[in-house]
């Protein structure tokens, strides 16, 4: 299991940058290798991405989740990950983005990648996409501002 974490300031209020966060339809427009993330339900979703010459399905459950603080997953087939989105006001207009994920690559292709960095870069450059993408538009595509607690509590 490999961690890795990225982090980016957006020049966007707090609220916009979670609340485009959680319009996950919008992924594949900022992330390298998505192709589709369906939204199934307020805990669900599925993703359809692209490694390498493989492409992989899988399902994966929002498992906590606070309005302009925190969205954190588990991944429940195919490649073993699980993260977290933190999000900290650093003043009216700017957000520090915080991502950090534990993935266990799965085969020949994702284990290569992995040892390589490739998954740690992908990520720092998806948050970078992210932040252009937030920035270009200026305001979010949607929102939803439901609170998900953490299991157990």
């Amino acid at each position: 299991m490999s961690t890795m974490a990225a982090t980016v300031d957006v020049d966007v209020p707090v609220h916009t940058a979670y609340n485009q966060w959680t319009q996950f339809e919008t992924f594949p427009q900022f992330m390298e290798g998505v192709e589709t993330v369906e939204q199934i339900d307020d805990r669900h979703t599925h993703w359809r991405i692209h490694v390498g010459p493989s492409t992989r399905e899988f399902d994966a459950t929002i498992t906590e989740q606070h309005p302009d603080e925190r969205v954190a997953w588990k991944s429940d087939s195919g490649p073993r990950h699980a993260g977290v989105i933190t999000f900290h006001r650093l003043n009216d207009t700017t957000t520090r983005v915080t991502a950090q994920m534990d993935v266990d690559p799965e085969g020949f292709v994702e284990n290569v990648a992995d040892k390589l960095g490739v998954l740690e870069h992908r990520v720092d450059r998806d948050m970078k996409r992210f932040k252009k993408f937030i920035e270009g538009k200026g305001h979010e595509t949607g929102a939803w501002r439901g609170d998900i607690p953490r299991p157990g509590s």
